[in-house]
């Protein structure tokens, strides 16, 4: 498959291809002033509009009954439900020679356009990118931008997969922010839905119902991806958003919940069209899934360009051992890291922690494939992410559940181990805002939504009352917004501590991570003592960490480098010792 386009507006020097697959219609009209016939072949229809170009609103007719934006829009200005604006991607980059970074060098900064600033705007988050810079963040991840109904949302509700949402701005100011970051040196990463659509502006099942099959996922209906037109629309899809806009990666969202992946799968599809467009351009593109179901075989950071894999998965299990580990939460999932100590020692060494047995939470059925012949590299661990904030009730931050210093000797673990490090926006200073779900459904979606939440925190909900927020209150989001205040008072000692940590990250350990991807390694994790140690053929890292209140004795490696602490006698409660040596 190439990476040429198919879908949405083609423009020409005098004019403009308006092309619509739908082919469960009988009749297609392109609507402007007044209806143009579209002619169709086979389950196509088009239509040349001479002096059509950017700027021109369209939408389509179909059986002379429906109008519909286009399912391919580039923008739309007036939401899910107005016209589609043609856009010319033709853009003056002030970046000229940007090639990205290569992977080893990445520490994320997960954030939600609309609530990391008070405007909420791709604009107003340029104003903060020398902010991040300065706290040693090399990559941004946005949250998705397919267009979504309303004017707040988590993004994954997206109806039109190849618009930026409004609410943030126009493409050119989304390109103007990674431009931005780019001079910055920031690498700007994207978040993007292949498993469902939205279920609010989307007319897919009208048109071309082929897009779904009978089965489902906990958020719609399952996309068909035996089918070529519907494979091929998600891979224009990921090398749209990293040819027009320039984005250095993509994260797949939830790809475990891909119930009809065709064949070749379509996560090969897309990973093989995106390294096309590596290839072509030179340019370092990175690849991360989310899977829950710990698939390891997809996983190779090594692999450059992109060939058919994928550079590194969330890995969940790190963040739930770590979790319990932190707060003495068992319920739900966190069943399944009761055993938190040897749980975390074994992603830190292994990386996933589930590698095919037996889940409580799962009902006894097993989770997962090995993963110790992976290297460091293919994990991006995390204490905190939109998920496992949102997910919450309250949608409480760990700064409100977990004791001050135990959460910086957890940090301390995470910015100072080989796999990339994640934080959600507002962590590297310790915010308290809470994130809690939202979206802008009306009527009985609006509804559904809210019963939902209701009843899936029942037993909390009993005991909390209506406490709970609204998903669908406008407070609701305007809590999750940053107080970006608190950098120069209250959160002012964290932002500190976590930009020293990534300064030793950036001196010390991203220098020798190429020589750990074939390491040995091994950790434990006992009496509160966390010692985890990586081998390559000439040297080895080690850190040591005391997650207890007491000073414990440790023994010490010989050290040539000193990364982070002093090797004493005894390590000092809630602290960290790490350093590079011989072997």
């Amino acid at each position: 498959m190439t990476t040429g386009q198919t879908f949405g507006p083609l423009i020409a020097a005098d004019g403009t291809t308006f092309r619509l697959w739908a082919p469960s219609a009988n009749t297609a009209r392109l609507v402007l002033d007044e209806p143009i016939p579209m002619e169709r072949r086979g389950e196509w229809f088009s239509v040349f509009v001479k002096g059509a170009g950017a700027g021109t609103r369209y939408r389509f007719e179909i059986d002379g009954e429906l109008r519909i934006a286009d399912p391919a829009s580039r923008y739309q200005p007036m939401d899910v439900a107005g016209p589609s604006e043609v856009i010319d991607h033709r853009y003056s980059w002030s970046c000229t020679d940007w090639r990205g970074r290569p992977w080893h060098e990445a520490v994320f900064y997960e954030l939600h356009t609309g609530t990391f600033t008070p405007e909420g705007t791709f604009r107003a988050a340029i104003d903060k990118l020398d902010h991040l810079a300065a706290a040693g963040i090399t990559a941004i991840e946005l949250m998705p931008l397919a267009d979504f109904p309303g004017r707040w949302n988590w993004g994954y509700d997206g109806v039109l997969w190849f618009a930026p949402d409004s609410i943030y701005g126009r493409p050119d100011d989304l390109k103007a922010l990674i431009d931005a970051a780019h001079q910055c040196g920031l690498m700007v990463f994207l978040d993007v839905v292949y498993n469902h659509f939205g279920p609010e502006g989307n007319y897919l099942g009208r048109i071309a119902p082929q897009f779904f099959c009978d089965k489902h996922t906990p958020w719609g209906g399952a996309i068909d991806y035996r089918v070529a037109e519907v494979r091929r629309f998600a891979v224009e899809n990921a090398v749209a958003w990293l040819r027009d806009y320039r984005f250095d990666g993509l994260r797949l969202d939830a790809v475990h919940a891909i119930v009809e992946p065709g064949n070749p799968h379509i996560l090969e599809e897309i990973s093989s069209g995106v390294g096309q467009l590596a290839r072509e351009t030179g340019r370092h593109i990175h690849l991360v899934l989310e899977n829950d179901d710990n698939c390891a075989r997809w996983l190779a950071p090594g692999e450059d360009p992109p060939n058919g894999h994928y550079r590194a998965q969330w890995n969940d299990d790190f963040h739930h051992a770590f979790h319990v580990q932190l707060t003495g939460e068992k319920h739900g999932y966190y069943k399944d890291y009761r055993e938190s100590p040897r749980h975390a020692a074994r992603t830190l060494a292994e990386g996933f922690a589930y590698q095919g047995e037996p889940s409580p939470n799962r009902e006894g059925k097993p989770r997962g494939e090995p993963s110790r012949q992976l290297p460091p590299l293919a994990f991006v661990n995390f204490l905190q992410n939109h998920d496992q904030i949102g997910n919450r009730p309250f949608g409480e931050r760990l700064s409100e559940l977990a004791p001050r210093r135990a959460l910086e000797t957890a940090l301390g673990v995470l910015l100072l181990t080989p796999s990339p490090p994640l934080l959600f926006m507002g962590e590297e200073w310790g915010s308290r805002a809470p994130f809690a779900f939202f979206c802008d459904f009306q009527g009985e979606l609006a509804d559904a939504v809210r019963n939902g939440r209701k009843k899936e925190f029942a037993e909390i909900y009993a005991a909390s009352g209506d406490r709970i927020p609204d998903p669908l209150a406008e407070d609701t989001f305007r809590h999750a917004k940053l107080d970006w205040d608190e950098t120069s008072n209250a959160g002012a000692p964290r932002l500190t501590f976590v930009s020293r940590l990534l300064a030793a990250r950036r001196d010390h350990i991203v220098p020798i991570l190429a020589s750990l991807i074939g390491a040995r390694a091994n950790a434990s994790f006992t009496g509160g003592l966390l010692n985890a140690r990586w081998e390559s053929d000439t040297q080895a890292y080690t850190l040591v960490a005391n997650f207890s209140d007491q000073p414990l004795q440790s023994k010490w490696p010989r050290w040539e480098t000193r990364v982070w602490g002093t090797p004493e006698k005894d390590l000092p409660a809630w602290s960290i010792c790490a350093g590079i040596g011989p072997l």
